[in-house]
C-alpha cells in the first residue's frame, strides 16, 4: 500500500463529495483500480464502503445544520436500497472489464450533466412521488452494478421533483448515498466470499479517515466557491478519466 499515493488520492475524493454532494465513487473506483491495483470487483466493493462510510460521517455533521430533508430521503432512499441490492446481485454476471466499461459510461453522462445540466419539464404534484421512487430505484440499481453513489443524478433530481434548495438537495443525497451503498455492500460481501476474495479493511479505514477530512475542507470551501463552476470543471476531469478507463478497457 502506497500511502504517499493513498492519501492525497482519499482527501480530493472527501473534498468533491463536501463540495459538490456527489462525485465520491467516481474518482474512488479508478483510484483503487489503476493506482492501488485492486481487482475490479474488489475495488467497486471497497468504494461502496468508503463513498458509504464518509457520506454518513459528513451527514453527522450536516445534522447541526438542518439541511436535509428526511421525507424526501426516505421516498428516495428505500427504492435506492432495493435497486441497490438488486444491481449487486446482477454484478455476479458481468466480467470486471464490463463493470468498468459501464462505469466509465456513466461517468461521461455524469460530466455531460454537470457541466451542461438538462432542462427536465416540470412534473405534476401527484406524480412528483412516483417519480422519485422510479428514478431512487433506477439509480440504485446502477450503484450495486458499478459502485456508483449516483449523487450526480440524485442532486438534481431532489432539486426538480423534490422543490429541495441546492444546499438541501446535496446534504439530503449523502443520506440516500450512505444507506445505498451499505446494501451494496451487503451483497458484495457476499459474492466476494464466493469467490475467494476479500476487502482491505486497512486501506478501506485510511481512505475514510482521509476521505472525511478532505469532506470537512470541501464543505467549507462550497461556501466561497460557486459550485456551479466547480462541477463544470469536475467535468472535464471526468471526461479525462473516462477515456482512460474505456481505452484501459478495451
Amino acid at each position: 500500500m502506497d500511502l504517499m499515493v493513498l492519501i492525497p488520492c482519499a482527501l480530493a475524493v472527501g473534498l468533491t463529495m463536501g463540495l459538490l454532494g456527489s462525485g465520491g465513487s467516481i474518482l474512488t473506483v479508478p483510484i483503487l483500480v489503476y493506482l492501488m491495483g485492486q481487482n475490479e470487483k474488489v475495488a467497486i466493493a471497497s468504494s461502496l464502503a468508503i463513498v458509504g462510510a464518509v457520506a454518513a460521517l459528513t451527514t453527522l455533521l450536516n445534522l447541526r445544520d438542518r439541511s436535509i430533508n428526511w421525507r424526501t430521503a426516505i421516498w428516495f432512499g428505500v427504492p435506492g436500497v432495493m435497486g441497490t441490492y438488486l444491481g449487486a446481485g446482477l454484478s455476479q454476471f458481468a466480467s470486471g472489464s464490463v463493470q468498468l466499461m459501464v462505469f466509465a459510461t456513466v461517468m461521461l453522462l455524469s460530466a455531460f450533466f454537470m457541466f451542461r445540466p438538462p432542462k427536465f419539464k416540470p412534473v405534476a404534484g401527484d406524480q412528483k412521488l412516483w417519480a422519485i421512487v422510479t428514478e431512487g430505484l433506477m439509480i440504485g440499481v446502477l450503484t450495486g452494478f458499478v459502485g456508483v453513489g449516483g449523487g450526480f443524478l440524485i442532486v438534481p433530481a431532489l432539486v426538480l421533483l423534490g422543490g429541495l434548495s441546492m444546499t438541501a438537495a446535496a446534504a439530503t443525497s449523502l443520506v440516500i448515498i450512505a444507506v445505498k451503498s451499505a446494501a451494496g455492500l451487503v451483497k458484495y460481501l457476499e459474492l466476494l466470499e464466493e469467490s475467494a476474495l476479500s476487502l482491505d479493511w486497512e486501506l478501506i479505514l485510511i481512505f475514510v479517515g482521509m476521505g472525511m477530512l478532505g469532506s470537512f475542507f470541501g464543505r467549507k470551501l462550497g461556501r466561497v466557491i460557486e459550485q456551479r463552476q466547480a462541477e463544470q470543471v469536475f467535468s472535464v476531469f471526468l471526461v479525462a478519466i473516462a477515456g482512460w478507463i474505456l481505452s484501459q478497457s478495451l
